[in-house]
């Protein structure tokens, strides 16, 4: 098979897989064994509060034996051993990468941190637009010509 037979089938079956500008529809009632990705929130506290901890104890621990390695570097390369500065290039690079972690563990934590506020607040204004805009339907209002189950009150209403 040439590469050009190859690639043509691939292409096929990637075409007949791809869907643009649409996704299936799921029956909401249904549970979501196929879903790509389900998130709860009690989930994302606990993803965020390990991130925070790892976090915590990287920042604390990933930096112990700094001090020494570079100190030990530092004594092997003035004692003229090329070990030393190998040593200290590796202190260095150690350093640099538990740097990256702590601040990936941070950007993690605070990242969904905020996801949880932010999806609260869009709960917390989507019930207020269902609240507001649907009134009607949940409760029995009796159209216009109906005549009133309850007295109107005479005069101002205070």
């Amino acid at each position: 098979m040439s590469f050009e037979e190859e690639w043509a089938g691939l292409k096929t079956v990637a075409a007949a897989r791809m869907r643009l500008n649409g996704a299936p529809t799921r029956d909401p009632d249904a549970s979501p064994t196929g879903a790509d990705l389900i998130v709860h929130d009690d989930e994302l506290g606990k993803i965020g509060h390990f991130a925070y901890r790892l976090h915590n104890n990287l920042k604390a621990d990933g930096k112990q034996a700094q001090t020494t390695t570079k100190a030990a570097g530092t004594s092997l390369t003035s004692d003229g051993l090329e070990m030393g500065k190998a040593l200290t290039s590796a202190s260095r690079a150690w350093a640099e990468q538990v740097g990256t972690l702590v601040d990936a563990c941070a950007h993690i934590s605070n990242h969904l941190d905020y996801t949880k506020a932010s999806k609260k607040k869009d709960d917390e204004w989507v019930g207020a637009q269902v609240g507001v805009s649907k009134i009607s339907g949940y409760y029995d209002v009796p159209d216009e010509s109906a005549k009133p189950s309850v007295p109107r009150p005479q005069g101002p209403i205070m």
